[in-house]
């Protein structure tokens, strides 16, 4: 019953696929990287379920697995993009959707009572992982900087394995929240080729730096909670 969700998923993927094959002739590399990207993204996710001992996906999950979807189809158009021409009004029709749909996984979890651990995770990786496709897509017209945005929090994830207080939880902060929406909405205007190219690098440049805020201020927060209980009665100090 728990795997019943990644797989539909699965099939919704590989239908995607198939539609932009036929609208917009998605190549070899975007069907490569879409089916891999479903294969993961679903089967991690099955996997993940099954340990929590959820008995069905849930209706926020439902949505946010909605959005991974849209996500592999805009990550599929950004590979094929290497190897002949991307449709940028597919692909922001799709970046935007799934952009709109971040909203939505949140409510539907207060609304229903079904907000757990592993939504937030799943929500966010997705948020993070469109981001890093997006923001490969604005790299090639933009400047390699802009991956920057991408890769932030991967290379944040990758620090906690050297400094393990940075993977303590963090207090929830709504402008963390808003910060992620901007990137996702900054790169899509990018990609969208709406702006002039100096208001575009503006626009992208303004959302780099409030990412960098955001997570110098994560960062000062999780060594202050670290400081604190090393400096508690009975810790060392040292």
């Amino acid at each position: 019953m728990v795997r019943t969700g990644p797989m539909i998923a699965l099939v919704a993927q590989s239908t995607l696929l198939a539609v932009l094959t036929v609208t917009v002739g998605l190549g070899a590399a975007g069907w490569l990287v879409g089916v891999a990207y479903g294969l993961v993204v679903n089967g991690l996710l099955a996997f993940a379920l099954l340990r929590s001992g959820a008995p069905v996906l849930g209706p926020a999950n439902t949505v946010t697995l909605s959005r991974a979807t849209l996500v592999g189809g805009v990550a599929a158009l950004v590979a094929d993009s290497f190897t002949g021409e991307m449709s940028v009004p597919t692909l922001v029709a799709l970046a935007a959707a799934a952009l709109v749909l971040d909203g939505a996984d949140g409510r539907v979890a207060r609304r229903t009572r079904t907000a757990s651990s592993l939504g937030a995770i799943f929500d966010q990786e997705v948020d993070a992982f469109l981001i890093l496709v997006l923001s490969v897509a604005v790299a090639v017209s933009v400047g390699p900087w802009v991956l920057a945005i991408g890769l932030a929090r991967y290379a944040f994830m990758a620090a906690g394995w050297l400094l393990p207080w940075l993977r303590e939880p963090l207090p929830p902060r709504y402008w963390g929240k808003v910060v992620a929406a901007v990137q996702g909405i900054a790169l899509t205007v990018a990609v969208a080729d709406a702006l002039p190219t100096t208001a575009t690098v503006v626009v992208v440049g303004v959302a780099l730096g409030l990412l960098a805020e955001s997570f110098w201020h994560s960062v000062c927060t999780l060594w202050r909670q670290h400081r604190s209980r090393r400096l508690e009665p009975g810790l060392s100090s040292t």
